[in-house]
């Protein structure tokens, strides 16, 4: 269960050009979680149930990054992939010189994200350890 304390980021608005292509997107690329909430919107949680958010029309794609948002993975070159299978460009592609393993993406709406490989996550899952 996610800890909760003040200050903590709790819930993301994501726009999108149409709502069901951008669930799919995201439950296709990243295994988040998808639901309808009470109120008939489309919902997401992110595999750890720390963060929720929604997507909304009506609001221009942030197609260039001012705040990013970096979703964790545990093989960067391998979700990279993934993505521009499902339809996204490489924005910035992992750069092999840096001490950070990360690259951007615009997603199907336009925009963009950025994905972080988090050091030992994949030795972590491969076990089963948290």
């Amino acid at each position: 269960m996610p800890a909760y304390k003040t200050g903590k980021i709790c819930y993301i608005e994501i726009p999108a050009e149409d709502i069901e292509t951008s669930a799919q997107f995201y439950a296709s690329a990243f295994d988040w979680s998808i639901r309808q909430r009470g109120d008939g919107a489309t919902a997401f949680d992110d595999t750890v149930g720390g963060v929720s958010g929604t997507w909304v029309t009506g609001r221009p794609a942030m197609t260039e990054p001012g705040l990013l948002v970096y979703v964790m993975v545990a093989d960067a070159r391998a979700t990279s992939g993934r993505l521009e299978s499902l339809g996204a460009e490489i924005v910035q592609p992992v750069d092999p010189a840096a001490s950070e393993v990360f690259f951007t993406f615009r997603d199907p709406a336009g925009n963009v994200l950025g994905v972080y490989q988090q050091p030992g996550l994949a030795a972590d899952e491969a076990t089963g350890q948290p």
